[in-house]
């Protein structure tokens, strides 16, 4: 188990450089974006010149070759990639996502990439210290400026930096070039041992290769081996007195006060440190505090005791409340540098632990401020195959996050680590964030160079991702245990999960969970290989009946994967496939190609049939017809999720968690999101709305011939209200009446007579805190008749009338 508390900031690194002459090494970057302090950005974004060829072709190693090369540059934008510029130029297709054109970036894999700018040289004063900080580089990067080399990156997904203080012309303008490699050719040259020579089928370069696994191909992502400055980059003016440091942590808390600790590092004269003060101000409404300590070195640790706190709460259990913390560098009365941070005051426990038996069943409970949570959320995945989209779909993506009261995500260790915005709206509205480390289904090196890597690596994101609140824990991977046991592996004798990351938790954020692996097979479910002890789990499966024993029998306490197929709208359809591809779906390559693409020769048709056997066992039957099959597969997917949600809060406490499979597709697919890269939403997500609701009622599975009815309630607050339950096709009401339900637990308000042989849908109203609420119950077992569903829907949606059953799958 562990503890943390956090806090929301925007902070600056410590950082250092190299020295004025000479190469320089180039620093990981391991702060936050500039808060509100006294650093100067100047944007290199937007247009840059982009020279490209197959990799060894030209004999080109430095950047003035490249103007008697005779090769004529393209426009690229930056932040953006290669490819995508390739597309505005034409020379590959305009969209990427349709049809087969995905495929067409293949040979550009063995490319290099030579990208080119001039910018001026801006005024600055004696004692500040010039950077270049590149936000994203992907992958393996060597920098020029003005004809000298700076340095070499190797690392897609955390931020660089680059001292060149006194490496500017003086007058202007200067050149920056960055060439990158390409990742394959890289990869091809690497010693691949036994140890870690295990990865998917069209993946074994993200063994050695520092970039969002993803990109090798995945069953929910293409293969697309990015190239591009994916992320700003700016130059930075940084003046001789800042606040280059701060870390929150919440360390105790109890009803009348909270103590925080205050990591702090100032860059200045340390002549002046006699005279220096540090002065710290928070405010949140009417709760303020203030500390004021006088300064024998630039580092330290201050503990803040502030009375009456407001606390940060997980969606739905309170208000996420924030400090706007204000800290002042004072040279005797004078502010001489500030920053402005955003701080969450919150306690947060992780207990976990195997079965010890039939009075003692696993257990994998959160508690914040001493009150345990169920989680209810999402995996959040890659937004686009594109990573320089993102930005531009975070907000609209957290958005509908809110929208389904999820109080929790996990950030799958597939993709790259996502950027402050995310984090931010995190923070501001409540939700827990699970966050693995981009180690993702493969086992990776154990060499003293690779390890290095990766220690870096996990001290920059962590550094910059430390002071958030939301941040609820860090986690070694993504089933990477499970791989190990798979292969009769141990996995406690891999050094990244059980020692690298760990110490470098240890060292940056010493306060905050820590997960091997996701999910976490403990020495003793290694030695007996009885995987029913494990607290956490991926249920997956065989992928039959949503409510058969792999889903109701062998269900752990906290599900960190789960999810069933739905087929995205017609309309989305359309958006990448032509009327020849649109159906059937058998013997169908483009199909194929945007369901799953793990194997590209040949192409891998399984998830097709996934999504087609999981709608004829509810229906017994598929429509022959597209929209029909469309209909079936989405009404299929929302009874599927919500049954996985429903059974969770069910059994409260004895279940946890329900963080289910996904929220948003990164690409044009058919696949197990609830909402489709292009934003249509599936029938599962208006499902979904209304489950995750702080107070829901709910009809249980049938036992004995009652199903039970329960309210439950999942927030700090009692509640109140009138519940209805009746027969949707004769209007006849079976359950109904007040209910006064305790916080934050599970109340049985009745049972009702039924058999497993009816097909009946009933439909349930209730009031919560002067809101009325709806939901549904499918009752019997399959197969049910498809059009008999499709005569319900439109009664489920007039429920609360939140959607348009005539609109479900176009």
């Amino acid at each position: 188990m562990g503890v943390a508390g956090m806090n929301v900031a925007s902070a600056e690194p410590s950082l250092s450089g190299a020295p004025a002459g000479g190469e320089a090494l180039v620093q990981d970057a391991i702060g936050m974006p500039s808060p509100s302090g006294d650093a100067r950005r100047i944007s290199l974004d937007g247009k840059w010149k982009l020279f490209y060829f197959p990799q060894g072709k030209y004999p080109i190693t430095a950047p003035d070759q490249l103007k008697t090369s005779g090769l004529a540059p393209i426009e690229a934008l930056v932040p953006g990639e290669a490819a995508l510029d390739l597309s505005r130029k034409g020379e590959l297709p305009a969209d990427l996502y349709f049809g087969e054109n995905i495929l067409k970036l293949r040979p550009y894999e063995l490319y290099e990439w030579w990208y080119q700018r001039e910018f001026p040289t801006p005024g600055s004063a004696a004692g500040e210290r010039l950077e270049l900080r590149f936000r994203g580089v992907d992958c393996l990067a060597t920098y020029w400026l003005n004809g000298k080399k700076l340095g070499e990156t190797a690392n897609a997904l955390i931020e660089h930096q680059l001292d060149v203080t006194g490496k500017l012309n003086a007058h202007g303008p200067n050149v920056l070039t960055v060439r990158l490699r390409s990742p394959v050719l890289e990869a091809a040259d690497k010693q691949y041992d036994p140890g870690w020579a295990t990865a998917q089928p069209t993946n074994m370069e993200q063994i050695w290769i520092r970039k969002a696994p993803h990109s090798f191909g995945w069953n929910i992502m293409p293969r697309a081996v990015t190239a591009g400055l994916w992320r700003p980059v700016e130059l930075i003016v940084h003046p001789q007195h800042e606040i280059t440091d701060m870390y929150f942590a919440t360390v105790s808390l109890n009803s009348r006060h909270a103590r925080l600790a205050v990591c702090f590092q100032i860059t200045t004269d340390p002549a002046l440190l006699p005279h220096l003060r540090l002065r710290i101000q928070g405010r949140s409404g009417d709760s303020t505090f203030t500390h004021v300590e006088n300064l024998e070195f630039p580092a330290g640790r201050i503990d803040i005791r502030i009375a009456n706190p407001k606390l940060w709460w997980p969606r739905g259990y309170g208000q996420p409340d924030l400090y706007e913390v204000t800290t002042e560098l004072l040279q005797d009365d004078t502010v001489i540098a500030s920053r402005l941070d955003s701080v969450g005051i919150r306690k947060l426990e992780l207990i976990s632990h195997d079965a010890q038996g039939p009075e003692e069943p696993a257990l994998f409970l959160y508690k914040v401020n001493d009150v345990p949570i169920l989680c209810k959320g999402t995996n959040w995945v890659p937004l686009d195959v594109f990573h320089s989209r993102d930005a531009a779909r975070v907000q609209k993506v957290m958005d509908l996050a809110v929208d389904l009261e999820c109080n929790f995500i996990r950030c799958w260790a597939g993709n790259v680590y996502e950027d402050h915005e995310f984090f931010d709206l995190c923070d501001r509205h409540g939700i827990m964030v699970w966050q693995d480390f981009a180690l993702a289904n493969a086992l990776y090196p154990q060499t003293p160079e690779f390890l290095q890597v990766i220690k870096e690596e996990a001290i920059s994101v962590i550094k910059k991702l430390r002071n958030h609140p939301s941040l609820a824990m860090w986690c070694g991977g993504n089933e990477y245990d499970q791989l190990c046991y798979v292969l009769d592996l141990d996995p406690a004798n891999d050094r990244i999960t059980r020692e690298i990351l760990p110490q470098a938790i240890f060292q940056c954020d010493p306060y905050r969970p820590y997960h091997p692996s996701c999910p976490y097979y403990s020495p003793k479910v290694i030695a007996t290989r009885d995987t029913t002890l494990m607290p956490e789990k991926h249920v997956w499966g065989p992928r039959d009946y949503f409510k058969g024993k792999n889903y109701t029998e062998h269900m752990p306490s906290f599900v960190s994967e789960a999810g069933y197929d739905g087929c995205p709208g017609l309309s989305s359809l359309k958006r990448f496939l032509d009327e020849k591809h649109l159906w059937p779906w058998q013997d169908n390559t483009w199909w194929q190609l945007h369901s799953s693409s793990m194997t590209l020769r040949p192409l891998d048709p399984v998830e097709n049939h996934i999504l087609a056997n999981e709608a004829q066992e509810l229906f017994g039957n598929l429509p022959d017809n597209l929209e029909g099959f469309i209909l079936a597969t989405q009404f299929t997917e929302a009874e599927a999720v919500k049954f996985l949600l429903e059974s969770t809060r069910l059994n409260k406490w004895r279940r946890t968690g329900m963080i289910w499979w996904n929220l948003m597709d990164g690409w044009a697919q058919m696949n197990d999101s609830v909402v489709d890269y292009y934003f249509n939403k599936k029938l599962a997500y208006y499902y979904i709305r209304r489950v995750q609701k702080p107070v829901c009622v709910m009809v249980d599975e049938p036992t004995a011939w009652y199903s039970r009815v329960v309210v439950g309630n999942d927030s700090r607050e009692d509640s109140s209200g009138h519940y209805r339950v009746w027969d949707a096709d004769s209007g006849k009401t079976l359950l109904e009446g007040d209910y006064q339900s305790k916080a934050n637990e599970n109340l049985e308000v009745g049972q009702i007579p039924v058999f497993h042989s009816d097909h009946r849908l009933f439909l349930i109203e209730w009031t919560a805190h002067a809101q009325k609420y709806v939901n549904h119950y499918m009752l019997g077992m399959p197969p049910f008749s498809l059009d008999q569903y499709k005569s319900w829907l439109p009664k489920i949606a007039a429920l609360q009338n939140d959607f348009d059953a005539a609109n479900v799958g176009k």
